[in-house]
């Protein structure tokens, strides 16, 4: 699942390469993904200028002149191409956008499990989940704000930072980097933290975050389709050697996630209910 620092650099290249570019054609490969609630998406699209780009949690947002706007939520596998028409179309390519410039931006997603909203301003609402986010991660929330938030969601830290009505842009991956970074449990209620161990967590938020992005900003160029997760510390490296203390990474299936975390370095048991 694309998480707040991929998209953030997604972002920022497709306002650099795409912004103010004209919409030429559209093609809909696959339109299970598609909702269209503004008209009908391969002719309606057709002639508009694409405005800047946003991010919003784990949601794309982009602009289109005369009120439109594209809302995309990638869920799992959903993933924007940025390419020259002579790239051979993939399998997962679920529509096409012809630009002005010559290129093209598709939207890919295997499992087809992400959806594409195409709204006007007004029927932003519509969209599900968009306005039910919390704080976004990188937007400077306040320790105070942060604690106090916190109290109003029980349960694992893992689980409750995954939810984007306590903070947005976090997923199943940046989750356990940042609890390894605090050296938190991912199993640790959220009630037994401690001062010193919220600040931490604060903390590591926002910095895990934009540590990332540094990386992605190097790597991404314009393969914005491809997920880059190779330099992350614990997620998906169970067996392999902690960088902290050279223990085996342990990696486990709970509550329908992958979770991977140091048990030396990040010490809790797993309770079962």
């Amino acid at each position: 699942m694309p998480e707040a620092p991929d998209l953030e650099i997604i972002k920022d290249f497709l306002n650099r390469k795409v912004q103010g570019t004209v919409v030429k054609s559209a093609k809909v490969i696959r339109p299970t993904v598609l909702r269209s609630i503004a008209g009908d998406f391969a002719s309606d699209i057709q002639g508009r200028t694409l405005g800047p780009f946003q991010r919003q949690g784990k949601f794309l947002l982009a602009e289109l002149s005369g009120d439109r706007r594209l809302v995309i939520n990638p869920m799992l596998t959903g993933a924007l191409q940025f390419c020259e028409p002579k790239v051979r179309v993939l399998k997962k390519t679920c529509f096409s956008l012809g630009l002005s410039g010559g290129d093209e931006l598709r939207y890919l997603d295997d499992r087809q499990m992400g959806l594409v909203y195409y709204v006007t301003e007004d029927q932003m609402p519509q969209v599900p989940g968009l306005d039910d986010q919390g704080a976004d991660v990188l937007s400077g929330l306040s320790l105070e704000e942060f604690r106090s938030r916190l109290t109003r969601f029980h349960g694992e830290i893992k689980g409750v930072l995954t939810r984007g009505a306590f903070i947005s842009g976090i997923g199943n991956a940046y989750s356990d980097e940042i609890l390894f970074a605090a050296g938190l449990s991912p199993f640790r209620k959220t009630r037994s933290l401690g001062d010193q161990e919220l600040e931490l967590l604060h903390e590591q938020c926002r910095a895990v975050v934009l540590e990332a992005m540094d990386v992605l900003r190097d790597r991404m160029g314009d393969d914005i389709h491809v997920k880059i997760r190779d330099f992350l510390k614990v997620h998906r490296k169970g067996g392999q050697p902690c960088p902290n203390c050279g223990g085996n990474i342990t990696q486990i299936n709970a509550n329908q996630r992958i979770t991977s975390y140091c048990r030396h370095c990040q010490p809790g048991m797993l309770i079962k209910n």
